[in-house]
């Protein structure tokens, strides 16, 4: 696959179908999450790969505990928003998000491979997030989607108890990545232009150019 398509088209793909990931698939994905930078090349990085459906049982109703919490905290200002004026161009585009985020919270249990990436010491995520994006990517070459998600932070002691990870050596999760073969098909996410949130040399100078639409597929 040519390297842009995969950019532009490694969108988060939350509605997937319960056909399992072969294991050389998931072993090129591995391979290439840990062939990212890290820095001083310390790779204090663990990754942890989930599609046992009897911790899957375990997880599933903690991370829908996690979901509730947000849309009932941080979110909840939005979902008033959008209730109260359900007909706006911008309520129903967050409507549909919270659709797809609760999607993947109710089936959760479902999606054949989980993913979860641990850095130790490092709260930043600096050094774990360039190989989950890589495993992402990986993952699309091969035709497998997925969707990054943290929100099983809410619940940090009860995950790390499931998944038998050490409480006391300084590993923080960073990210769940869901992955699966999508049942939609790949396309372009739609995005605020560049020009539009970028600046160039100080905060809230202009850009200096215009990108407009997505640059891949060449126009």
């Amino acid at each position: 696959m040519e390297l842009r398509e995969a950019l532009y088209t490694t969108r988060a793909m939350r509605r997937v179908s319960d056909r399992p990931i072969p294991v050389d698939v998931q072993a090129r994905i591995l391979d290439a999450a840990v062939r990212a930078p890290s820095g001083g090349n310390a790779q204090n990085w663990r990754f942890l790969v989930v599609d046992d459906p009897a911790v899957k049982a375990q997880l599933g109703p903690l991370y829908r505990e996690c979901m509730a919490m947000l849309w009932d905290g941080i979110y909840a200002p939005r979902i008033a928003a959008a209730e109260a004026d359900p007909d706006s161009d911008e309520s129903k585009q967050f409507m549909r998000v919270k659709s797809s985020a609760q999607h993947l919270a109710d089936h959760f249990e479902g999606y054949p491979m989980l993913l979860f990436g641990f850095a130790q010491h490092d709260p930043s995520g600096g050094s774990i997030y360039p190989a989950v994006w890589s495993a992402m990517l990986a993952a699309r070459g091969e035709g497998v989607g997925s969707a990054l998600t943290s929100v099983l932070a809410f619940k940090r002691a009860e995950v790390f108890e499931v998944l038998g990870v050490p409480a006391d050596e300084g590993w923080i999760m960073a990210a769940c990545v869901t992955f699966g073969y999508p049942t939609g098909r790949w396309d372009v996410a739609a995005r605020t232009p560049v020009d539009d949130v970028s600046f160039a040399n100080r905060w809230g100078a202009p850009l200096g150019f215009a990108v407009g639409g997505p640059l891949w597929p060449e126009r």
